[in-house]
């Protein structure tokens, strides 16, 4: 296990809803980061975020590690939800803050 595939095991163990979007939640750097955090906040949940653009060993590694190919990465209780296509159908279907406050 490489240094940064520890790390990002350590976020996502340690933290209930973790996102890795490009960007920050006040100054997103892409639209798909955009519409999640939009929709998080909406919702009022308490997530932690990853800038990936900060960090390229996470943004190489992570798509790998999950087997998940872009960004935003979402995860909650240390298992990958998905992106963004995910996150809306389930916000468009009313499904994702009873997911995410089980």
């Amino acid at each position: 296990m490489t240094n940064t595939t520890h790390i990002i095991q350590n976020q996502i163990n340690n933290n209930k809803l973790i996102i890795y979007i490009k960007g920050t939640p006040t100054s997103p750097m892409c639209g798909f980061s955009a519409q999640i955090i939009h929709i998080f906040n909406s919702l009022d949940l308490n997530y932690t975020y990853v800038n990936v653009l900060d960090n390229i060993k996470i943004r190489q590694t992570l798509p790998s590690y999950s087997n998940w190919p872009t960004f935003p990465q979402i995860y909650y209780k240390t298992k990958l939800i998905g992106g963004t296509d995910i996150i809306m159908n389930l916000y468009n279907n009313n499904k994702l803050k009873k997911i995410l406050t089980e």
